[in-house]
């Protein structure tokens, strides 16, 4: 039976490529990447230290055989699917030149992933955001009322801030990322 391990790891919808370099490190350390289990947890497989390139792309999209022929003939191993992203995975010695080592070898691939990210993730950030924490926020009898009152505040609250710290994040990075490049 192969020896399998669990890391518990919180990327961001903007941090594919750190995300990308974490899986070729686990690769590089013995660790070959199996699937994700939930959003914050990875499984690998004990496998020979080797340095392995990951790709993530961001497609949201149901997987298709063309789709997945069109990576094989450029060497790239489809290693699953996960809430929209698609893994693929290349051994570093296959690359033969610069432009082989990414998925996507054009300025305008990169950003149209990036722009389908902001409208596909970040637009109902946005939205549930202000039409649903910032209303029901706003509500000024919370403090007045009970205990339940109270404790729906917090979590509003809570998600208030979480909601800020998400979209300035992965909003701020994703926009800086388009710019440059």
């Amino acid at each position: 039976m192969t020896e399998t391990k669990k890391i518990i790891k919180i990327f961001t919808i903007a941090d594919y490529m750190e995300e990308e370099a974490w899986l070729r490190q686990q690769s590089q350390k013995g660790w070959k990447f199996v699937k994700n289990t939930n959003p914050i947890t990875y499984l690998f497989e004990k496998s020979k230290a080797e340095d392995v390139i990951y790709q993530l792309e961001y497609k949201n999209e149901a997987v298709t055989r063309d789709y997945l022929q069109l990576y094989q003939d450029y060497g790239w191993e489809y290693c699953g699917t996960y809430i929209g992203w698609n893994y693929f995975r290349k051994a570093a010695k296959l690359v033969e030149h610069a432009g082989e080592n990414q998925i996507f070898s054009d300025r305008e691939s990169k950003l149209n992933m990036i722009s389908h990210i902001i409208k596909t993730r970040m637009l109902p950030l946005l939205i549930i955001f202000l039409c649903i924490i910032i209303p029901n926020l706003s509500k000024t009898d919370y403090l007045s009322g009970d205990l339940l009152d109270k404790i729906i505040f917090g979590i509003f609250m809570f998600l208030f801030v979480l909601y800020i710290v998400l979209i300035t994040y992965c909003g701020g990075k994703l926009i800086h990322l388009r710019k440059n490049l």
